[in-house]
């Protein structure tokens, strides 16, 4: 059934062809209301407008040689569907659009309609008759959203090298080939599905172009991280004497509810994307949480159909001869990890020290953190519209590559002199380049639009852009516009760009607030604690800090030479916050379950703590090396998104996986002795059960029993030790 559906989606998907689409909408920002106003023009500006950029070497292009091959090829390009204006260097209109230098130049072209609202086959046919003059002494690139939706999409083939050595670890792990094949083909299954289901989707809502990096990403990682748990539970079943049937039964009573908790919540988290109100996060949280409802279910059915038929052969061959002379062997008990958790649970402070230590390292540059889309200049080389980016960069300067437009409406005398008082005033500007004096059209609907096109002297990404587009608002325009009724708005692509960014910065705060509100009730519900939520709501915090820290340093203050330096996507921070609360879910209930039967067995939290990580401090590591290797083969991809988003969850696994889970936990978890347990008891009776690992533990306080104070620190002297509790047969 899953190689059916596999193939049903995957042929769908390449039938109709995807249509993902970037729009960086924001239906009440000032650049938004700029751009409705030049759709009512009835002068050609009202879609998308492309640049069509070309240098000669040797030769200026005024010389007949260019303009003959040049002229030729905009007469082509206006003939192309959509096209409804184009405004040649050569003509007097287009004047200003040839450098001082004469070596680099750009026709102007616009479309009757929006990027996103041309196909892919259209877009791609504009670019080819472009750049189809070229050769010899003349190089020709287009820069735009139309050509950026040529672009290719990263080149994923280096994932492969990191399921390679995720295979390699499973094989190390458990020593057994279809061991290793398992958790790899129920990734593999998921993750294609899933993409062929996401490629459907982009018909149905606005799916940006990164969503499909994102769901290879997220969907091999978390693939062969569900599947790891489920194997290792069926393993573990098979060594202690069970039948297979019955061995599938305990793996998915077991660690299968655990997944199922875990890609639920995971979900959960990505879906908080929502809060922040913008489009294009919502279509990166549909596409990301199907990736991981396609593995979870993978993890569910079809890795247990995979068991069935391997059989016995998913254990190493020397387990397999015990079994066979009726000798149970049985697996190693964790013996260095509970060594370890002794040493730090003797020490908590220090452990929790130096823990905090490490974190704090990691997280000192996140204070420099700037959010912003990064131009052009960061694109492959090989790209057309950093080819144009470059060339305008040379000709005319950084700014020209991100202009900013002042609109308004002209209907009356005093909105046109605030337009030229504008214009007068940025004449002088020291940050810009150039100031186009105001161009008047008529709009559609009768009345007339006024704009100021504006080159500012420093690349789009850059932070004096920024600076200059809030010293229009706040200082220019309404200088120009005091004591009158006009009203003028900046808009242009540098202008999106900056109210996108400030747009996610400034709901922020919510999302994190929802995040972490949502995984704390989750987490008390799980475990009837008030005080374990607390401190994974308060980790997690510090583990993002941290993993934003590194992206800092990586991609902004460009350490390691890994990517151009540039400010961090908006969007980054949301995706990966909401990826990370989501992902450490999985290490916290699989850990702190553990710990939680064993208190309940042994009613000694230190005991309880050296136990539980005794016994899963070897799948806990495994499981995040495993994924962080398929997270670090993506950041020697071209895409500097999918670079960010592999780096950052590389590092956020490790460190929840390793500092947090193996140290930082167990120490605090000591400090705290019996006070982990704590909830209120009006808050007992309100919460519903939830059994995750289906172990049966799920502890009731009888009628007469008073549950354990906030401040009941351990004490080994006097902590009492309540009576195993006998687990019923879960096997048969």
């Amino acid at each position: 059934m899953w190689l059916a559906v596999l193939a049903g989606v995957t042929f769908g998907a390449q039938s109709v062809g995807v249509d993902f689409r970037d729009i960086l909408a924001l239906p009440t920002s000032d650049s938004t209301t700029a751009q409705e106003l030049l759709q009512e023009s009835a002068g050609g500006v009202s879609g998308a407008t492309e640049r069509v950029v070309f240098e000669a070497t040797g030769v200026p292009v005024s010389d007949q040689s260019v303009q003959g091959r040049i002229e030729p090829m905009l007469a082509e390009v206006a003939a192309l569907p959509h096209v409804e204006t184009v405004v040649s260097p050569y003509s007097p209109q287009g004047a200003a659009q040839v450098s001082p230098q004469g070596q680099v130049a750009f026709a102007t072209v616009t479309f009757d309609v929006k990027a996103d609202d041309l196909t892919i086959e259209e877009a791609k046919r504009f670019v080819e008759v472009a750049t189809g003059a070229q050769g010899g002494v003349l190089r020709i690139a287009v820069d735009g959203a139309v050509a950026g939706r040529t672009l290719a999409p990263p080149d994923l083939d280096d994932a492969g090298l990191g399921l390679l050595a995720a295979a390699l670890v499973l094989l190390f792990t458990f020593g057994s080939l279809f061991s290793m094949l398992v958790p790899i083909l129920t990734a593999i299954i998921s993750v294609g599905t899933a993409i062929g289901v996401v490629g459907l989707l982009t018909h149905l809502m606005d799916v940006p172009t990164v969503s499909q990096e994102i769901v290879v990403l997220l969907g091999l990682g978390v693939g062969v991280d569900y599947a790891l748990f489920v194997v290792t539970r069926y393993r573990q079943a098979l060594v202690g004497g069970a039948r297979q049937e019955d061995a599938l039964g305990l793996a998915a009573a077991t660690s299968g509810r655990s997944v199922l908790f875990a890609g639920v919540t995971v979900c959960v988290s990505l879906l908080g994307q929502f809060t922040v109100g913008i489009s294009f996060l919502d279509g990166i949280a549909i596409s990301s949480s199907i990736a991981v409802l396609m593995t979870m279910f993978a993890a569910l059915t079809l890795l247990p159909a995979l068991l069935k038929l391997f059989g016995i052969r998913i254990l190493s061959a020397s387990v397999r001869r015990d079994l066979t002379l009726r000798h149970r062997k049985v697996l190693p008990e964790g013996r260095r990890w509970g060594a370890l958790a002794r040493v730090v649970t003797r020490k908590p402070v220090w452990s929790t020290v130096v823990a905090l230590l490490i974190i704090g390292a990691l997280t000192v540059p996140v204070f420099s953190l700037r959010l912003g889309i990064p131009d052009a200049g960061l694109q492959a080389p090989t790209a057309t519209t950093r080819q144009a980016y470059d060339m305008l960069a040379k000709g005319f300067g950084p700014g020209f590559t991100g202009p900013l437009v002042v609109v308004g409406r002209a209907d009356s005398d005093e909105e046109r002199r605030a337009a030229e008082e504008v214009h007068a005033e940025l004449v002088g500007h020291p940050d810009v380049a150039l100031a186009v004096p105001p161009v008047v059209s008529p709009t559609k609907g009768g009345g007339q639009i006024t704009a100021v096109v504006v080159y500012p002297k420093a690349s789009p990404q850059d932070e004096a852009t920024d600076a200059l587009v809030d010293s229009l608002r706040a200082e220019v325009i309404p200088r120009a516009t005091d004591g009158t009724n006009a009203q003028l708005y900046v808009g242009g692509s540098t202008a999106v760009q900056s109210d996108f960014a400030r747009a996610i910065t400034d709901r922020l705060p919510l999302f994190l607030g929802t995040v972490v509100a949502i995984s704390f009730l989750l987490l008390v519900v799980v475990f009837r604690s008030v005080l374990i939520p607390l401190t994974a709501a308060v980790m997690n915090l510090l583990a993002a800090a941290a993993m934003f820290g590194v992206l800092v340093a990586v991609f902004q203050w460009g350490w390691f030479g890994i990517a151009g330096t540039g400010p961090i996507e908006p969007y980054i921070p949301v995706f990966l916050f909401a990826g990370l609360f989501g992902l450490s879910m999985d290490y916290e209930v699989f850990l702190v379950s553990r710990i939680q039967e064993e208190y309940h067995r042994r009613g000694d939290t230190v005991e309880a703590t050296v136990n539980g990580l005794a016994a899963t401090g070897r799948t806990i590591t495994a499981a995040a090396l495993i994924m962080a290797l398929v997270f670090i083969s993506f950041v020697t991809t071209g895409d500097r998104v999918v670079q960010e988003s592999g780096l950052g969850l590389t590092v956020a696994v490790l460190l929840d996986a390793v500092v947090i889970r193996i140290a930082l936990v167990p120490a605090i978890m000591a400090m705290f002795g019996k006070a982990n347990w704590w909830l209120p008891r009006w808050a007992g009776r309100v919460l519903p059960r939830l059994d995750v690992e289906g172990t049966g533990h799920s502890h009731r306080l009888e009628d007469d029993e008073e549950p354990p104070g906030p401040f009941d620190w351990f004490s080994p002297a006097t902590e009492e030790q309540p009576e195993p509790k006998q687990l019923t047969g879960q096997v048969g």
